[in-house]
């Protein structure tokens, strides 16, 4: 009775995963269904980063894990391109994660420009690059 019993509690829970994944495919918010999609997927970001950059998208793991703590969020048009990409690789419909970004949000830059996830010295070498090239 174990095997039989372990086997219908997984089969279950496999069933009431897929149900909160569309539910949260479908409703929002954003991080949530995007964390869902992955657990659904069963692959770590290391996994998903790797089958990303196979389709020539260069994400970090940082960046990855902010989105799906709801840090931040993709915005700029590469981190849509990934996102796109991401959909594929987690095997749910296509626009079912972008469509939960709804608008932009406004820009908390001084210069205008909207606000971005960064990691850790990451804006150091933006702004090197920046420099560069002026």
């Amino acid at each position: 009775m174990t095997m039989t019993g372990q086997r219908t509690h997984t089969i279950d829970r496999g069933v009431a995963e897929g149900r909160e994944l569309r539910r949260l495919l479908a409703n929002g918010p954003f991080a949530d269904a995007l964390r869902a999609a992955i657990r659904a997927r069963g692959l770590g970001l290391d996994r998903i980063r790797y089958r990303l950059r196979g389709r020539g998208c260069s994400v970090s793991l940082a960046t990855l894990s902010h989105w799906q703590s709801g840090r931040c969020r993709p915005e700029r048009p590469e981190s849509l391109l990934v996102l796109k990409n991401l959909e594929e690789v987690l095997g749910v419909p296509s626009d079912s994660l972008s469509r939960l970004l709804g608008p932009p949000r406004p820009s908390r830059s001084p210069r205008g420009r909207a606000a971005r996830c960064t990691v850790p010295g990451e804006s150091l070498v933006m702004q090197r690059g920046r420099e560069t090239q002026t």
